[in-house]
């Protein structure tokens, strides 16, 4: 799935299916890596949304500050 149509919920599930991945002895070096690259780029796709998330909600504070409300 690409991660432009990703919810944040999707991408914790896709983590939390790659740790489990990860933590299997089974799993060999090379998938390891790459297990771990992905994980990389869902981890920073999902730091940007909470970014995002975080100044929407600093500026809907602002303004009703500023309402007075």
């Amino acid at each position: 799935m690409s991660q432009t149509n990703q919810t944040i919920e999707e991408a914790f599930t896709q983590i939390d299916e790659m740790i489990r991945k990860l933590q299997n002895p089974d799993t060999s070096l090379q998938e390891s890596f790459q297990i771990y690259e992905q994980g990389m780029k869902a981890v920073a796709f999902c730091n940007d949304q909470i970014d995002g998330i975080e100044k929407k909600i600093e500026i809907m504070t602002k303004e009703q500050g500023e309402d007075g409300v």
